[in-house]
């Protein structure tokens, strides 16, 4: 959660009439008398208020300070998000015995206003409560993005990565060396290629309709993070001054379900079931065949194919600028990406075939979300039952974040971990160790990443070409940027920062 933004939002409510603030007060007095914390729960770090819980005390850094509470009050304990209480796990022996070893106690989701209003509540996958509909549709969903090309060999989604990848160096080297910001560039490339995925072809960088969906999904994704302070206090969307997010995310929201459903639309009018042709074919396939998802809705297609675009748009651009940033800033690495890439694959573009040859490029691919995770706690998770931890118990229904930022910044299995060192990541013979421990970018489980072969896929083959055409340097004048990160949801480079783009 982003709770950072929430101090800011609290101290705005010198904005609302008299009248709303008394109720406020009212409120936050009655809650102070009535509110009792649940027995045998792992513990509280102290500084929480009444209400407001510890929402002051995690700042705008949750990920850090959380992380810092780990070392004083153990792998697990609680906080106060306003008047709820959530369990915090920290460390890979604890995240892994919640999300791998005992996934199906930790695998539904909590009431959260803002996500589940975009989401449709519980229509789609990403906030969808754990239940048989929602195993059916995630298996439905993870077997589509298989049939189409989250996968290698024949039908691979490959080569229109490739061709989205050699488009994006096109446009990264016609700035001409000038400093810019590849944000953007990023995320026309991303939501391309999901866009061959969901509705069968890719749009022009200058379309209007993808232009504006693809700034839909940067707000509704900002706002996300904007509206915590809701989500926490779902009364305050009726509050105005306070409820601009929710009403800037949820406009948006609607603005990407309508173009999706003008798609949905248009393939009905030819809808071929024997020979589909992306998501929406599938999806309407299952709609009138009810195979694989009972009870699949028009609606139910339209909410999934959103979290396609939600999820991963943003994840795998903040990934991808994460790791050209740590090339313009440690250049000795950059040149040794290039020189194999060099070596490995010349001229021809970067395919699949080549990673495993590509042991150095593949590990600096790993390095760079284990020093800064895009997702640092992912979605939160919550109770199926009531689950015993080290003693204490945790009641079903219980709202539970896996701290995945503190896996990675783990000195107990990352030494000197705010250093960029992709070494970590092979053996002594050079080779890429392909499952090490303390080490979740996208989280696992029942409730891990969909898309996360697909997110791999594309990072090896847009980074490669990258590095193959381009070198990246910092600006004139610019030393270096902070890398600490912007917290916003997903673990941001700061705004501010832009690269140089040489032609090689």
């Amino acid at each position: 959660m982003a709770a950072g933004t929430f101090a800011l939002e609290i101290f705005q409510l010198y904005r609302l009439n008299f009248q709303t603030f008394l109720v406020f007060c009212l409120v936050f007095l009655l809650a102070s008398l009535y509110l009792r914390r649940p027995g045998n729960l792992p513990p509280y770090p102290p500084g929480w208020w009444p209400v407001l819980g510890h929402l002051l005390a995690l700042g705008r850094a949750p990920h850090r300070k959380l992380t810092e509470w780990r070392r004083q009050y153990g792998d697990v304990f609680t906080v106060r998000m306003g008047m709820t209480d959530v369990v915090v796990m920290n460390g890979y022996p604890a995240v892994k015995d919640a999300v791998v070893y005992r996934s199906e106690l930790f695998a539904s989701r909590p009431p959260s206003y803002i996500f589940d209003a975009c989401t449709g509540f519980g229509k789609a996958i990403g906030g969808g409560r754990w239940g048989d509909e929602m195993k059916q549709k995630k298996r439905f969903a993870s077997s589509a993005l298989k049939t189409l090309g989250m996968k290698m060999g024949t039908g691979s989604v490959e080569e229109s990565i490739r061709e989205e990848a050699g488009c994006l160096c096109d446009k990264v080297m016609g700035y001409g060396g000038k400093s810019f910001d590849i944000e953007r560039d990023l995320q026309v490339t991303i939501g391309n290629i999901i866009c061959s995925m969901i509705f069968g072809n890719r749009f022009d960088h200058n379309d209007e309709g993808f232009k504006g969906l693809l700034g839909s999904v940067k707000t509704v994704m900002s706002n996300f993070s904007a509206a915590q302070l809701v989500t926490v206090f779902p009364f305050l969307r009726f509050v105005p001054g306070l409820n601009g997010s929710v009403s800037s995310a949820t406009y948006h929201a609607r603005k990407i379900q309508k173009f999706i459903l003008d798609e949905i639309v248009r393939h009905q009018q030819n809808l071929d079931h024997e020979n589909p042709r992306d998501f929406i074919d599938l999806g309407l396939t299952e709609v009138e065949t009810q195979g694989k998802v009972h009870n699949f809705t028009v609606e139910n297609v339209m909410y999934i194919a959103q979290d396609f675009f939600l999820a991963g748009i943003d994840t795998t651009t903040t990934a991808l600028r994460w790791g050209l940033l740590y090339m313009a800033m440690n250049t000795d690495i950059q040149e040794r990406v290039q020189e194999e890439i060099d070596a490995v694959v010349g001229g021809a573009l970067p395919a699949l075939s080549h990673r495993s040859q590509l042991p150095y490029t593949e590990a600096c691919l790993m390095e760079a979300p284990r020093i800064r995770t895009a997702a640092p706690f992912g979605l939160p998770h919550a109770t199926t039952q009531s689950v015993a931890v080290g003693g204490l118990h945790i009641p079903a229904g219980t709202s539970v974040l896996m701290n995945l930022y503190s896996i990675h910044m783990d000195p107990a299995y990352w030494p000197d971990p705010d250093r960029f060192d992709p070494n970590r990541f092979l053996d002594k013979e050079g080779r890429v160790i392909s499952k090490p421990d303390a080490f979740m970018p996208f989280s696992g489980g029942r409730r891990g990443c969909p898309g996360d072969k697909l997110a791999k896929m594309e990072l090896f083959l847009i980074f490669t070409a990258l590095l193959q055409n381009i070198t990246f340097k910092l600006p004139e004048g610019v030393a270096s940027y902070s890398t600490e990160g912007e917290y916003q949801g997903t673990l941001r480079p700061p705004e501010s920062h832009k690269l140089c783009a040489i032609p090689r």
